[in-house]
This record gives structure tokens, C-alpha cells and sequence, in this order.
């Protein structure tokens, strides 16, 4: 397959660790921002070759992970409404609330339905006119240009019925965060190329300015990796903090510049909380004033609502990579895919959940 299996040759790929090997002379910590990346890495075992000292920590970069448990605890109230056909994507169906998730609300009568698409939804509002369709906009900047598409759609169809349930979060500003924690061992960032395929990813010079901090844009395949990771470490090795994009067949600095203006009009940068880390200042998008009308959380009066996370799930420590999933006591016992205690088991991005799948034998529990 084109774009894939040159991608994932192993001959190339053992070649490329020994350089790595070859470069590395003092243990280093990387950071690698996306889910998506962290299951690749487990997935084809990349963290088994790499040289001792050179740790892969896993970051917050899985919307579905990060949503905060009240946000879910709204979407769990909304999609209870007889008047509400509450779409998702199916990867939120099953992240657990204060009490219960999406599945047992469909389970118990809720009109909760999976779309592909925030565009699927647009078209449900059409074909229902008589019902509250709601959208939960759940992602990073790769999927808030889609989001932006389907309210100005509902705008220009005229659906006064349709709205979305918004939480949409920003990665350089919980990179940032990480970064200015006194509990952060990040010396090297793998930024998540398809963020920056939209983004570019300007954001990110001052970061590495600022920090002293390697950034380099990776993408998902194992050749991708192990190549953002070199050239994190030659970074480090020699001193220097810059970012580089070895992903030049996906991004460009200045990323996709329509995609970006669509998503200046539809929404303003707010503050937000990530579930397990808190709230960090201008780290997500609400809607813009022009496009208000089409807030769910002020249609629905469930603005007001307010949650506490579990005290035993350790996800929000996993996602700013201080500990490793296997670390948690609950990890495969209290909490596994089928009976989750926090998002991380549950998403398919999610970091338990790749540890769970690729190698719950070697996990070892304290």
C-alpha cells in the first residue's frame, strides 16, 4: 500500500534504531503528544528498541481521554432528553461520567446515535425537524475545522434545532503546561503531525525557545517515529532546542490556512479543563458570539454543572507522562476495558488501553 508499507519496513526500521543507538549517550526523556502515536509505539513494539536510558513518556494528546467528567456528566444529562437525538462518535459512548455513561443512556430509552461525521449530524437535524439534534464536538484542532463546517451548515440551512455540545481542547497550550510543572521530566516532544497539518506549527517556536525543549513533527508509521525520536536525540546531544519537521509530506509551517480562518469564525479560545490535569488558561475553544445560538450547554441549562473525577484513576498523571499506565494499582483488576475507571482504558487512542492490548502479560503492578 502506497504511504504505508514503505512506511513500516523492518529492515529500515532495525537500521534506523542502531543509529539511534549510536547517538544516544545519556538517558533522555521524549514525550510523544498523541494517543494515535502511543499505540503505534506499542503496537509495533518501538519502545522495546530503543537504547537503555531513552524513556517514551505519553502525553495528553487523546480527546477523548482529556474530556472532563463533568463535560460527559452534561452530554449524559442532554442525551436523557425525550426531545434530544444526542450524536457521537463511538469512541465516547462508553467513557464513564460521575455515575453512568452513554451506552447505559441508550440502553435505558436515550435516542444516543453514532455518526461519522459532525456532517451526519447536520443531515439528522434535517431529516428531524421536530427534534433537538446535538452534536458532541469532542476533539483537538484536527477535528474543529469539520465542527466549524457543520454549525455554519445548521447556520446556512437554517436549523434552529441543532446545536453542539462543545469541548474541543488545544495542544501547544497543555504542552506548555507540562513544561511548567515542577513534576515534568519532558526533555523532547514528538508533536502530532496531523494537529499540525492544520496548525502548522509556528505555535510551537517559542515553546522550544522558551524551554530549551527539542519539538519535532512526527507522524504515525514506525519509520515516522523512530525518526522524530533521532532527531529529538541528536537535538539534545548537541545542545540544541528547535523544532523540526521531518513530516514534510503531510505539514507545512504555516499548516492549512482556510481551515484555520473557518475555525477563527466559528470559535473563540477559552480556558478549559482536561480531565485529570485541570484547568489550563486559553486551552480550548468555545463557540464565537456569532455562532452562540448554537450552544447546547446554554440551551439545555446544563452550563451549571459540576463533577469530581475518581480519586483511584491516575490518568491525568499518565497523560502528563509521570507515570506509565502498568503503574496504576487498579490497571487490568479494578479497571479494564470492560469496567474502566478513567477514559484512558476506554478510548482506542487512550494509553491503558494500549498497554491492556499489546501487553498486559508484562505488565508488572507494585
Amino acid at each position: 500500500m502506497k504511504f504505508m508499507d514503505e512506511y513500516r519496513d523492518a529492515a529500515l526500521t532495525r537500521r534506523l534504531a542502531e543509529t539511534l543507538a549510536r547517538a544516544t549517550t545519556r538517558p533522555w526523556t521524549i514525550m510523544e503528544v498523541c494517543g494515535g502515536q502511543t499505540h503505534a509505539i506499542v503496537k509495533f513494539g518501538l519502545d522495546q528498541l530503543l537504547p537503555p536510558g531513552l524513556e517514551l513518556v505519553h502525553g495528553p494528546g487523546c480527546p477523548v481521554c482529556v474530556t472532563p467528567i463533568e463535560l460527559m456528566d452534561k452530554a449524559l444529562e442532554i442525551a436523557a432528553r425525550p426531545e434530544a437525538i444526542f450524536c457521537s462518535f463511538g469512541d465516547m459512548l462508553r467513557v464513564p461520567g460521575t455515575e453512568q455513561d452513554l451506552l447505559t443512556v441508550k440502553a435505558r430509552g436515550g435516542d444516543v446515535r453514532i455518526v461519522y461525521s459532525p456532517l451526519d449530524a447536520v443531515k439528522l437535524a434535517r431529516e428531524n425537524p421536530m427534534r433537538e439534534v446535538v452534536f458532541f464536538a469532542v476533539g483537538f484542532e484536527t477535528t474543529a475545522p469539520a465542527n466549524a463546517m457543520a454549525v455554519a451548515q445548521a447556520r446556512t440551512f437554517g436549523l434552529k434545532h441543532f446545536s453542539l455540545l462543545v469541548s474541543h481542547a488545544l495542544v501547544p497550550p497543555a504542552m506548555e503546561s507540562i513544561l511548567a510543572s515542577p513534576a515534568n521530566r519532558v526533555q523532547g516532544f514528538l508533536a502530532a503531525g496531523h494537529v499540525c497539518t492544520v496548525m502548522g506549527f509556528t505555535e510551537y517556536e517559542p515553546l522550544a525557545r522558551r524551554y530549551r525543549v527539542p519539538i519535532v513533527v512526527t507522524g504515525f508509521e514506525p519509520l515516522d517515529i523512530l525518526q522524530g525520536v533521532l532527531l529529538c536525540v541528536q537535538q539534545l546531544e548537541a545542545g540544541r532546542a528547535e523544532v523540526e519537521n521531518p513530516y514534510a509530506r503531510a505539514v507545512r509551517r504555516e499548516g492549512n490556512t482556510p481551515a484555520q480562518q473557518l475555525i477563527r469564525e466559528v470559535f473563540r479560545v477559552v480556558p478549559r479543563k482536561w480531565r485529570g490535569v485541570g484547568e489550563i488558561p486559553r486551552s480550548g475553544l468555545g463557540l464565537s458570539e456569532t455562532y452562540a445560538e448554537f450552544d447546547a450547554e446554554q440551551r439545555f441549562g446544563v452550563a451549571g454543572v459540576r463533577a469530581e473525577e475518581s480519586s483511584e484513576c491516575i490518568s491525568g498523571l499518565i497523560l502528563q507522562g509521570i507515570r506509565k499506565p502498568h503503574e496504576c494499582p487498579a490497571f487490568g483488576t479494578r479497571c479494564t476495558p470492560e469496567h474502566p475507571l478513567g477514559a484512558t482504558m476506554v478510548s482506542s487512542e487512550g494509553a491503558c488501553a494500549a498497554y491492556h492490548r499489546y501487553r498486559r502479560a508484562q505488565a508488572t503492578h507494585p
